[in-house]
């Protein structure tokens, strides 16, 4: 298929998905629907962001699917091998540089082994229209399935320890990615600083990095990528945050020899960047 056909097929799909998903609305299902694409996909995120976890027909997540699919490759699948170590792009030598990165970037593009979602403790994504948090884009880009496969297993999780039951902090869960480059998500809900860091909130934010460790060893998974947990709306400091990040994920490492292929520091902002760098060069 030529560009110009594929352009096309995707506007196609994006004025179908956008036809069902507004259908598929109580509160939206006479929308007028602008004729600009890009207002079109800012209406299909938003629909896709505050619907509840349930079933879509097959035809339906079939267009999705696809859609998603042409998305990513849009935006430009990151693999692992285009990736350097710091090692290899700082010349560092600090422990485990050959099995280090840091990447500045949309974490939705990475097609590694998994990926680490800053999620909150009800662990079905960000219901709020267009957020630019990482909770939303990972559910955006992922799809629908992804919210629905949440849903399960919370609701499994419910069964078990009661009703009111919320995922603890620093306890992974894992899923499947959907229509993301990457293999798997790893949910997990980062300590929130009310006022001040304290001994137990560190302890809290070195368990995340820990356990989602642990549960790549458990899993077989080789590589991942870290998100900047609790910083932004968590309130976690930065520096602190990336220091406690750097110190587990090397201790855990020194313990887990030639277990890991990557680890992968995931940054958006210069800032974070800056950060980095200076624990890892």
């Amino acid at each position: 298929m030529n560009i110009m056909s594929e352009k096309n097929v995707q506007k196609d799909r994006l004025d179908f998905l956008v036809k069902k998903f507004c259908e598929d609305s109580i509160e939206y299902k006479d929308m007028e629907i602008p004729p600009e694409p890009e207002e079109k996909r800012r209406i299909l995120r938003s629909l896709m962001n505050i619907r509840m976890p349930r079933k879509l027909s097959e035809d339906i997540l079939q267009v999705q699917d696809a859609y998603l699919r042409e998305r990513a490759a849009e935006k430009g699948i990151v693999s692992l091998d285009e990736i350097p170590t710091v090692k290899e792009y700082y010349g560092s030598s600090k422990p485990y540089a050959a099995g280090l990165s840091i990447w500045q970037g949309d974490i939705t593009r990475l097609a590694c082994d998994a990926i680490v979602n800053a999620a909150n403790s009800q662990m079905l994504g960000c219901f709020v229209p267009m957020h630019t948090c990482i909770d939303n884009c990972i559910h955006t880009f992922a799809g629908i399935g992804l919210r629905l496969e949440c849903s399960r297993q919370m609701n499994r999780l419910r069964e078990l320890h009661g009703r009111d039951y919320e995922q603890p902090t620093a306890v992974p869960m894992l899923t499947d990615a959907y229509n993301l480059p990457a293999k798997k998500v790893i949910h997990i809900v980062g300590p929130i600083v009310q006022t001040h860091v304290t001994p137990q909130l560190e302890k809290n934010l070195a368990d995340c990095y820990r356990n989602t460790l642990e549960l790549c060893l458990e899993h077989g998974l080789k590589s991942v990528a870290f998100c900047c947990i609790s910083t932004g709306v968590f309130r976690f400091p930065n520096d602190r945050a990336a220091e406690i990040a750097v110190e587990t994920v090397a201790s855990w490492l020194s313990e887990h020899e030639g277990v890991m292929r990557r680890v992968i520091f995931n940054v958006f902002k210069d800032e974070d960047l800056q950060i980095y760098e200076d624990l890892l060069v």
